[in-house]
């Protein structure tokens, strides 16, 4: 049986070992220990990376009681060993974990509900509740196990016989036998839980709820802790100085300038729309009994395109080809009378002017990719002329 040093020594981030057994999985060797730092993937923690002698550690798993080494190289059973222990990567872990245990603690007693997932991602803590609980109810957990974690309170890990298990009133996912280990925050948390964890809540540094959505039949909660919550506050102030800097207002006051330029922004598509609506019919007006009609107009997006077309179409009384664009792309739309039938016309255009789009009875759609001079002689070849 292998000694798990991660657990009576979780801050030990190197150590000493003899190698039992070493077999070669794929491209990489399973190597198994006397005694070891490195923490096997295990109840939503991931596993610890690292160094044994020159080997690189890229996974450590627990099977049937054996604990597993994924190395790059092979090492010699009964060789003696040194371990390195990716530290950084190890202690954000435990931060996250900690974390997690604290505001899963305030949340299960606040709502009355369980902890049924939880996940330490690259990125994310994800964690799964069987209750309906909504972002800004969580705004009273984070302010509460933040003042927590500044309080430095101790960890406790405890390892209660079965008598004295019963009488603990711990969370936990399932039914427990055998050795039970307690992560305890007292006053916060008292949980089963394999995971490594900080000596002291001060550790944690702090917590940040980022998202709260609806899953399943409960609540999904992605949380971030330690340098995790730093960095992405940091990276939060970093962008809100930018669009501060750019909308000249104080950090404070970015969202209700947003929203004034927004409202303001709103108000001038509206006015643009209209008088874009009053250009089209102007436009439109001059064709009137003009029959066949090439148009080329700058600016108009689909949309307007289509309208154009449409009113060109029932001022001339004939076909309406409205293109809008430069260089060699232009959007088109075209619109004949009710009983005129232009199935077989798009297709041909398409075809010529390398386009795509389509259409029924007496309308279609689409785009081209060819120059104005490309456009204009097609069309002359089909009998219709831009008007002067």
């Amino acid at each position: 049986m292998t000694e798990k040093l991660y657990y009576s020594s979780p801050y030990m981030r190197e150590f000493e070992g003899t190698v039992l057994s070493c077999r070669q999985e794929k491209k990489s060797w399973l190597v198994e220990l006397d005694r070891t730092a490195f923490y096997p993937e295990g109840g939503g923690q991931p596993a610890d990376f690292g160094t044994l002698g020159e080997a690189y550690v890229s996974d450590v798993h627990e099977k049937e009681g054996r604990i597993l080494h994924t190395c790059s190289s092979p090492l010699e059973p009964g060789a003696r060993v040194t371990g390195r222990i990716d530290w950084e990567r190890r202690f954000d872990h435990m931060q996250q974990h900690s974390g997690e245990h604290i505001v899963s603690g305030m949340i299960c007693s606040r709502f009355r509900c369980d902890n049924v997932g939880f996940h330490l991602g690259k990125d994310l803590v994800t964690i799964d509740y069987n209750a309906e609980i909504v972002l800004e109810d969580l705004k009273e957990i984070e302010d509460a196990a933040n003042r927590y974690i500044w309080e430095d309170h101790e960890f406790q890990l405890l390892l209660p016989d079965a008598e004295e298990l019963k009488k603990l009133d711990y969370r936990s996912k399932k039914e427990l036998s055998g050795e039970v280990r307690i992560a305890c925050f007292p006053g916060a948390d008292m949980c089963a839980c394999c995971g490594t964890h900080v000596s002291r809540s001060g550790e944690v540094g702090l917590v940040k709820f980022v998202s709260c959505q609806k899953f399943t039949k409960g609540s999904r909660i992605e949380l971030l802790c330690g340098k995790r919550a730093l960095d992405f506050l940091s990276m939060n102030f970093e962008q809100n100085s930018l669009i501060g800097r750019s909308m000249a207002a104080s950090l404070d006051k970015t969202a209700a300038v947003h929203e004034k330029q927004k409202e303001e922004l709103i108000a001038a598509k509206l006015r643009l729309a209209e008088l874009e609506k009053l250009h089209c019919e102007a436009v439109a007006k001059q064709y009137a009994g003009a029959g066949d009609v090439l148009h080329f107009e700058d600016g108009l997006g689909s949309d307007s395109v289509r309208r154009l077309s449409v009113l060109i179409a029932g001022y001339s009384g004939g076909l309406a080809a409205v293109f809008s664009g430069a260089g060699s792309e232009y959007k088109y739309a075209l619109t004949g009378p009710q009983d005129m039938q232009i199935k077989e016309f798009f297709p041909v255009l398409n075809a010529a002017l390398n386009g795509k789009g389509g259409g029924r009875d007496n309308f279609a759609q689409g785009s081209v990719k060819a120059s104005k001079k490309e456009i204009e002689a097609f069309m002359k070849l089909q009998g219709i002329r831009q008007h002067d």
